[in-house]
């Protein structure tokens, strides 16, 4: 005789049924937190380019206008004041957009700097997420 070494349907099935059981239970606890990921990587870009902000005031003594903005990081301004120690290899690769596919908005108002994204809103409000903790 001949022992067949297989699973029979009903090994599988019981299988199937506590993978479902397990996905029933886990996939409403990952799929509910989307936004919070969104938010945390908006974060995450923030402190990238306020690091990267950072390294152009040490080269350059300041902060970019808020007319260069971010885009200074990538490609050196020609708008006044032009910088003179500018890294030939730029500050960043390219500017990230945030999770929700806007650009991030900077302001610098005589040195203090703000750099944000609107948010899950899109817009002006209380769904703002910036560099100074909020």
């Amino acid at each position: 005789m001949r022992k067949n070494n297989g699973f029979t349907l009903i090994e599988v099935m019981v299988v199937v049924v506590i993978l479902g059981i397990l996905a029933a239970i886990i996939v409403p606890k990952i799929m509910s937190r989307p936004e919070q990921a969104r938010i945390v990587k908006a974060k995450q870009d923030i402190t990238a380019i306020q690091n990267a902000l950072d390294l152009y005031k040490l080269d350059n003594g300041s902060y970019p206008t808020t007319e260069q903005g971010l885009n200074a990081l990538v490609t050196q301004p020609t708008t006044p004041p032009v910088p003179q120690n500018w890294n030939a290899d730029g500050y960043l690769k390219q500017i990230p957009i945030d999770p929700w596919g806007q650009a991030y908005q900077y302001v610098n108002d005589n040195g203090h700097i703000k750099v944000f994204s609107y948010g899950p809103k899109g817009k002006e409000g209380d769904s703002e997420i910036d560099n100074e903790g909020t």
